[in-house]
């Protein structure tokens, strides 16, 4: 039987009489064409078939799991067990649905490139999951495809399909609330907020707590930007040389940075949680080993995994809709927190 001859890019410019070259920039969602050739060619990709446009066997038994790769080489060990666990979640309940979970790196080069994976073209799948934070640009192309999509753990609100997150925003109240209940009125937060959508639904449960309570946000307590996700300890430092007097408490985002925070306090001789009290977000390993134990949000990572597998599998079609489906954290408490 004849080989069927794959559909290329240049099939693409021949039929719109164009050039290849601004097929391959439409196709990566770069500047070079107008936004109605752009159209244009995206729709032929599809009617023609081409790689990851072409259509997709719904019935077919390959779910992609596509990971930035940021969060598989983590320098901080405890974030990369947190995300290996993820990952290796999703592959036990894809592979509990009947389905092959097949995982797709991508590096720092391709997301800055707009370059798809091969497995893209390579075999066939019924759908894909995007998991963790991934540039926008890069979260776009995907979205942009001809197949079901669920975005897990992180999500763009202007970039509508289902998604499954941890229930930050009840989560970071309950939180919050904790540490009203211990007798704090004096709260800061920290979390940038102009990363990602989970420290900015996390910040909007500190906010929602501390106005349902009456009490007073100062925003010299709070951190809500960052130049990236890098740069925390430097920041935290500079954000507390600012300060004329500390809170008796900060809710933090993430584990990550309630324990760069009370390292960096006790270095300045804060006693925890005499002086300052803090709570964080997520429950990584080593929250309950640090010094202070962590009290902390622990995310439902199971239940996250399972959610975005079913929400992908029962998809019919493409589904672009902005559909929710938050899974609740459990609050942990330890000694980092106290009463006052």
């Amino acid at each position: 039987m004849a080989r069927v001859k794959k559909v290329s890019m240049q099939d693409i410019a021949d039929r719109l009489q164009i050039s290849k070259n601004a097929v391959s920039l439409a196709l990566m969602d770069k500047k070079g064409v107008s936004e109605e050739m752009k159209i244009r060619i995206i729709q032929t990709a599809k009617e023609m078939g081409y790689g990851p446009y072409g259509k997709k066997q719904v019935d077919h038994p390959n779910l992609l799991v596509v990971v930035p790769d940021r969060i598989t080489s983590y320098d901080d060990n405890d974030h990369f067990h947190f995300y290996h666990d993820m990952i290796w979640g999703l592959e036990s309940s894809i592979r509990r649905s009947g389905y092959n979970a097949i995982i797709v790196r991508v590096d720092q080069a391709m997301e800055k490139d707009l370059i798809l994976p091969g497995l893209f073209e390579d075999i066939k799948y019924k759908g894909v999951i995007l998991f963790g934070i991934m540039e926008k640009a890069y979260a776009r192309m995907i979205w942009k495809l001809d197949t079901p999509l669920v975005m897990l753990d992180s999500y763009y609100r202007d970039l509508p399909c289902p998604a499954v997150t941890s229930a930050n925003m009840e989560g970071a109240y309950q939180a919050v609330e904790h540490l009203i209940g211990r007798g704090h009125t004096r709260i800061g937060f920290i979390g940038p907020t102009n990363l990602t959508t989970s420290h900015e639904e996390r910040w909007y449960g500190y906010w929602r707590a501390m106005q349902q309570s009456g009490i007073k946000i100062e925003e010299k307590w709070c951190l809500t930007s960052s130049s990236g996700f890098d740069s925390t300890w430097q920041e935290i430092s500079t954000f507390l040389d600012r300060m004329d007097e500390l809170p008796t408490a900060f809710f933090c985002g993430n584990d990550r940075i309630a324990l760069l925070l009370s390292e960096t306090l006790q270095k300045r001789g804060i006693q925890l949680p005499s002086d300052v009290s803090i709570i964080g977000f997520d429950d990584l390993n080593m929250s309950e080993a640090s010094n202070p134990p962590l009290t902390t949000m622990r995310v439902n990572k199971t239940g996250m995994c399972n959610a975005a597998v079913e929400m992908l599998i029962s998809q019919q079609n493409s589904s672009r809709e902005a559909v929710r489906w938050s899974i609740s954290p459990l609050l942990v408490e330890r000694s980092s927190t106290a009463a006052i």
